[in-house]
């Protein structure tokens, strides 16, 4: 059961309205079903329209951010908890810790990061907890065909290959998350498995 999702998405807010507005009602959403925001503590951009979704509906926030990032005033104090860690590694670890599966919607290269690194612990062994791809308005159509690719020319392993669950709205998204069963880790594969 996911009382807590990991939500990773951009610092920047995209002139194009959507983008915020989406990332509002996705805080919003989970919220409303009862599952727990933790993200990246930031008041700015994608981030801060996540966090003041789910805070206005009444849903847990929790921010995670490195001490830099306080220093420089972008920390959100609305947030039910506020983390602050050292290192941009700690946060990633935090979240890991702190959450029952990732979300991923709009965002950049710090987006990209943690998305791949939650894939990455993934087919490891150092989670067995859903990784879900908000692909809302055909945003990582090109960044899934390059996950195809790689599959394709068999960097990913068979076993590695439903790790991304990709919807193109939240709902069957939630659902697919929920559904998840984890996949055999590399870490109890064998020689021959590998």
């Amino acid at each position: 059961m996911i009382r807590r999702l990991a939500v990773y998405c951009g610092s920047a807010s995209p002139e194009d309205p959507r983008y915020a507005a989406l990332a509002r009602a996705v805080g919003d959403a989970l919220a409303r079903r009862g599952i727990g925001v933790v993200y990246g503590g930031g008041k700015l951009g994608l981030m801060g329209a996540v966090a003041a979704g789910a805070l206005d509906a009444g849903g847990e926030v929790v921010g995670v951010i490195p001490e830099a990032l306080v220093a420089a005033e972008v920390a959100n104090p609305a947030c039910t908890e506020l983390v602050v860690v050292k290192t941009m590694h700690e946060r990633k670890r935090a979240f890991t810790d702190r959450a029952d599966g990732f979300l991923t919607i709009p965002g950049g290269v710090g987006t990209m990061d943690e998305l791949w690194e939650a894939v990455s612990w993934a087919q490891l062994g150092y989670h067995a907890k859903p990784v879900g791809l908000l692909n809302a308005f055909g945003f990582y159509d090109q960044l899934l065909a390059f996950n195809r690719h790689m599959a394709e020319v068999g960097f990913v392993r068979p076993a590695h290959q439903g790790i991304i669950l990709a919807e193109e709205s939240l709902a069957p998204l939630l659902e697919r998350m929920d559904a998840y069963t984890p996949h055999r880790p590399i870490f109890a594969m064998t020689a021959e498995d590998l």
